[in-house]
């Protein structure tokens, strides 16, 4: 499936709608949510949340919030926009991804970790009557879409909440992504956000 055309699809739809459809968008900092919330946020009243207990250590999830936040606080959207942060517990993400910790990035540990998140946006959204969730994740090249939205179906078919699907990164959004990050002189994190991602990068840059 060729999931920016879904999206496409569903935002049509949506578009011919007389109301605004609420969306719940679990974001994983600012760099990543810029694009995606320029483009979602024509279509929905969004509420973003920030539920990222992988990211390590604390000072770096700090940081990508604080980011996250100066993005909004800077930025004019045509809808409204809200954001909710939730606990950071990093033991609920080792947990998650114990039995694969060993394995490298875009593993089995990456599922596990997407769907640690994706489920707790779910959750959230449908304890709070969201219409529609759907994760920033997928703007990375080097997020597996195939796992994100494959999880997000499941998700979808479970707690009965909406899922958006997409593959934000395509029809440029990865690089528009990037220019908004210049534009509001956002952080750009060289690793992905676990301790694990930290190792391996750290790696790299010795060799």
């Amino acid at each position: 499936m060729n999931f920016q055309i879904k999206c496409e699809e569903m935002l049509e739809k949506i578009h011919e709608r007389r109301d605004t459809p609420s969306l719940l968008l679990h974001a994983c900092c600012g760099p990543c949510s810029s694009y995606v919330l320029e483009y979602l946020s024509k279509y929905f009243n969004i509420t973003i949340l920030y539920y990222n207990p992988n990211i390590y250590p604390e000072e770096e999830y700090r940081r990508r919030l604080e980011e996250l936040k100066k993005f909004l606080k800077d930025c004019s959207f045509e809808n409204t926009v809200s954001l909710v942060e939730t606990r950071y517990l990093p033991e609920e993400y080792y947990q998650a991804v114990d039995e694969f910790k060993q394995l490298g990035e875009r593993s089995l540990r990456c599922y596990h970790c997407y769907q640690l998140r994706m489920e707790e946006a779910c959750q959230y959204a449908s304890k709070h009557h969201i219409e529609f969730f759907t994760t920033t994740l997928s703007i990375s090249p080097y997020k597996n879409s195939e796992w994100i939205n494959e999880i997000g179906e499941k998700l979808e078919q479970k707690y009965g909440v909406s899922y958006l699907y997409a593959d934000f990164k395509k029809k440029n959004g990865y690089k528009r992504s990037l220019e908004l990050s210049r534009g509001y002189n956002l952080y750009r994190q060289d690793y992905c956000g676990c301790v694990f991602s930290k190792e391996e990068r750290m790696s790299v840059i010795k060799k």
